[in-house]
């Protein structure tokens, strides 16, 4: 990391450019503060991991960027520092698990996102895939690609791709995706249909989960009728089986009558339809004679002397 940001700094220490022989020798213009600020937040990020102060650096080297735009600093040379105090700044963020603040940090000093370095850029897609949330960087990609200046850049075809693969294939913008393919000149033929493969095999799957989501609702249903089916037949058959042991001792046409009434009762009548009460009645009456018939033993208590 620290020499990356050396790297970055670097064009700072040869303005003057190559010597000739008839030239008189030139001093090197002195870096700016904002350079060994960068190197200290580098030092702090790599070498002591203080996260808390390397961010603070950048901030403050960042403030002085400021200061030296307003003061006539070349504006290549503060773009290309503030590039790097951006990518020490998202480390040193993602390193204290405040992630979540790297886009909202990055755009208070970029104030638009079509103005973002390439390489801050991919950084933050990365990030905020790599945490599964793509959708915090969609608006963002979408007005970054979209921009003309940038579409002239090397980089636009790394980023378009990184896009479509992390971004909006994820989320589900699959005619955003085929829009962006087709349209972009960046993309080769060969990259072009292996990016359109992708779109057509994830709107098949697109497709297919919508019929897997209706029939929820409809297996809850059949799996509620059937828990209470279930239920109701258990129910018969504790019913039944107390029956059944409570007529063991009772001969077998009696038992076989019982059940016959059952099953009639179960199956056959309603007892809320007015043609069935003289039968219920009857029924009734039927029934007290049997257990009259049936438990008569039981009334029926031993006489002494």
């Amino acid at each position: 990391m620290k020499s990356a940001a050396a790297g970055s700094a670097g064009p700072l220490k040869g303005l003057g450019g190559p010597l000739r022989s008839s030239e008189p020798a030139r001093t090197a213009a002195p870096a700016s503060p904002a350079v060994h600020l960068l190197e200290e937040a580098a030092d702090l990020l790599v070498v002591h991991l203080d996260f808390p102060a390397a961010l603070q650096t950048c901030e403050r080297a960042c403030q002085s960027l400021a200061h030296d735009a307003l003061a006539g600093e070349p504006a290549a040379t503060s773009l290309e520092v503030k590039c790097s105090l951006c990518v020490v700044g998202i480390q040193a963020l993602a390193e204290m698990d405040r992630w979540r603040e790297v886009l909202s940090w990055v755009l208070q000093y970029y104030q638009v996102p079509e103005k973002l370095p390439p390489k801050v850029l991919e950084l933050c897609i990365l990030l905020y895939s790599k945490m599964q949330e793509p959708a915090a960087m969609l608006d963002v990609a979408r007005a970054w690609l979209q921009d003309p200046d940038n579409q002239a850049l090397p980089e636009y075809r790394v980023l378009a791709e990184l896009h479509l693969q992390r971004v909006l294939l994820p989320l589900g913008h699959l005619s955003e995706a085929e829009e962006l393919v087709v349209s972009s000149a960046a993309f080769g033929e060969e990259q072009r249909q292996g990016v359109l493969q992708a779109v057509h095999k994830a709107r098949q799957q697109q497709r297919q989960e919508p019929s897997g989501f209706q029939e929820l609702p409809k297996i809850n249903r059949e799996g509620s009728f059937s828990h209470k089916f279930l239920s109701l037949l258990r129910l018969l058959h504790r019913l039944w089986d107390a029956i059944v042991s409570h007529f063991l001792s009772v001969p077998f046409k009696r038992s076989l009558l019982a059940a016959l009434i059952l099953c009639v009762l179960v199956l056959r009548f309603d007892p809320a339809s007015p043609p069935s009460l003289p039968f219920l009645y009857q029924l009734a009456q039927l029934l007290q004679r049997i257990r009259k018939a049936m438990f008569a033993h039981l009334y029926q208590l031993p006489l002494h002397d």
